[in-house]
């Protein structure tokens, strides 16, 4: 496997940043756009001229709305998230947003989201959060004017989803910060027994840990399991400093295998165009810096967690319970986070 050095290691600016308007953005990719928005725009379309005029209202927000960077998959208020939920809509007009969906998401990543929404009725079923968790409580939202020309962003956002995506004159340049999370992760009973959400985002993990040797045990920074991300909103860019084992110090083997964990939260639930333009766009940057972290123990069903810091991105994993069942993942484009260029 090749390991191409990249020249262009320009530094991350923490913190905020303005709002992606005409400046130039950090990496050409997103500068021109990482695939073209058409499809999205038309289905968009397409979906919101199915809305009354209190369903508009309630799924459109200005470019520059609050709830644009108070982005948050986490529960709370009933699990109700700003725009137009799911349960809010005919089934009509569900097809409809299902069809925004697939103009981003490939068959892949639209299983997982059904996945990820499924969890929340067997939990109801089961007694925790009845009449609060849903698979229809999974809101659509749109920022500013979708057009042809000038700036607007889409959100899918619930409990434990979360896909935000920027475009700028017809091209997609942003889809982070995106997160599928679980719990259960594993199901262990009932009618979907074996259903196991985030499979590659922990089995993946785990593969690469337990094949590091003694002398790469860099990789191991805190006997603690991460019991959360870090990376939450406002927070994108404020935990990018490396910490870990270097991508170098990895063998051929353990190098391809993060980076096909690094391409399960990146590229594989996108759609092929993004996803080839999100391949190429992680490969910015200096591969052998990418450093991997892992806190915890290696053991199944047990807390763990994890972090992936590049040049340009982060990707976290932590578990929120002992068993490794409730986890929150996230993924962060550094160099543009919700259209966000500094």
């Amino acid at each position: 496997m090749s390991r191409p050095m990249h020249p262009d290691r320009r530094a991350i600016v923490l913190g905020g940043g303005a709002l992606l308007g005409s400046a130039a953005l950090p990496h050409a990719a997103a500068a021109n756009g990482l695939a073209p928005a058409a499809d999205l725009l038309a289905a968009t379309r397409a979906f919101q001229a199915t809305l009354g005029p209190d369903q508009r209202k309630a799924a459109t927000f200005a470019w520059d709305a609050p709830e644009w960077r108070r982005w948050t998959y986490f529960g709370a208020d009933g699990f109700i998230k700003p725009g137009l939920r799911l349960e809010q809509m005919d089934e009509a007009q569900k097809r409809a947003a299902w069809d925004v969906l697939a103009a981003v998401m490939s068959p892949e990543g639209i299983a997982k989201a059904r996945n990820v929404m499924l969890l929340q009725d067997i939990l109801a079923a089961s007694g925790n959060g009845t009449g609060q968790r849903s698979s229809q409580r999974f809101s659509l939202a749109w920022f500013g004017t979708p057009a042809e020309t000038g700036t607007w962003g889409f959100r899918l956002e619930g409990h434990h989803l979360h896909h935000s995506v920027t475009v700028r004159d017809n091209q997609i340049v942003s889809v982070t910060p995106a997160s599928f999370s679980s719990l259960p992760n594993r199901v262990t009973s009932g009618q979907h027994a074996g259903l196991v959400t985030l499979r590659e985002e922990e089995s993946l993990a785990r593969r690469l840990v337990a094949d590091l040797s003694p002398k790469q045990g860099r990789a191991r920074v805190s006997p603690t399991p991460l019991g959360n991300i870090l990376s939450y909103a406002g927070r994108e860019r404020a935990n990018g400093q490396k910490v870990g084992l270097a991508a170098a110090d990895l063998t051929t083997a353990q190098h391809e295998l993060l980076w096909r964990l690094i391409e399960t939260y990146a590229v594989d639930h996108l759609q092929p165009a993004l996803a080839t333009a999100q391949r190429a766009r992680i490969g910015v940057g200096d591969r052998e810096a990418v450093h991997f972290a892992w806190y915890g123990p290696n053991t199944l069903e047990k807390a763990f967690g994890y972090r992936i810091i590049a040049d340009g991105f982060v990707i976290e994993m932590g578990s929120v319970d002992p068993e490794a069942q409730h986890l929150h993942t996230v993924y962060n484009d550094l160099g543009n986070v919700l259209g966000r260029t500094g």
